[in-house]
């Protein structure tokens, strides 16, 4: 791919659109950097010769400009010594560098236009180089903890995750069936004190009553 077909597709394209289609972004985006750094160091210097190119068809015409007007003082010098020969042929050849100078203008001309359009696709390239310099470093930070998220999320689903659940699940009821267990000893302590303490209210009781009963059949004596 040539250098001005591969800076038109880079300067042309949607960096957006690049990154959405990209599996990894983050490589995508060092990618897109290192290329655009690396056609603009060939533009500038193809720019650079473009450049040194005018200047030399500038110094060219310079001279064909001096030649000019050597031509035209000779002719005149001829005139004034009636040799209208010598003076036809100044002409011609005054022509014939006059010639030249509108095709070396012509040539000079579009080195301008090609200069400018280079001027300005560069500025092109490096407002979009600067925007994903810009956005580089977050990116990279995003797909990185995108991926990590991702990771997490697979090793959640991996079969040893599961069966480390499924153990843990195991241990738990376990835990809980010695648990119940424990509480049935609990509840049987319960009954069988509770058994007791009847035993002794109970014989409370009848003393209780025993001594009410004395009581009352001593009242009725005495009433007699």
């Amino acid at each position: 791919m040539g250098i001005f077909s591969r800076f038109a597709d880079i300067v042309n394209s949607n960096i957006n659109a690049l990154l959405d289609k990209a599996e990894d972004p983050a490589k995508m985006v060092r990618l897109i950097i290192q290329e655009m750094e690396d056609t603009l160091v060939e533009v500038r210097s193809n720019s650079a010769k473009v450049l040194a190119d005018k200047k030399d068809l500038v110094r060219r015409l310079q001279r064909l400009q001096q030649q000019q007007q050597d031509w035209q003082e000779k002719a005149e010098l001829a005139i004034s010594k009636d040799r209208e020969d010598l003076a036809r042929a100044a002409l011609l050849e005054k022509k014939r560098i006059s010639d030249q100078e509108a095709m070396m203008t012509s040539e000079v001309n579009l080195l301008d236009e090609q200069l400018d359009k280079l001027q300005s696709e560069i500025q092109q390239l490096q407002d979009k180089l600067t925007d994903a310099k810009a956005r580089q470093k977050a990116l990279i930070m995003k797909h990185e903890t995108v991926s990590a998220r991702v990771t997490v999320k697979r090793q959640l689903d991996a079969d040893k995750v599961r069966n480390s659940l499924d153990r843990f699940d195991a241990y738990e009821r376990k835990i809980g069936d010695i648990e119940a267990e424990a509480d049935s000893y609990d509840i049987a302590s319960k009954n069988l004190n509770a058994e007791f303490e009847d035993l002794v209210a109970k014989d409370g009781l009848d003393e209780e009553l025993a001594k009410l009963k004395a009581k009352v059949k001593s009242d009725n004596t005495q009433d007699k």
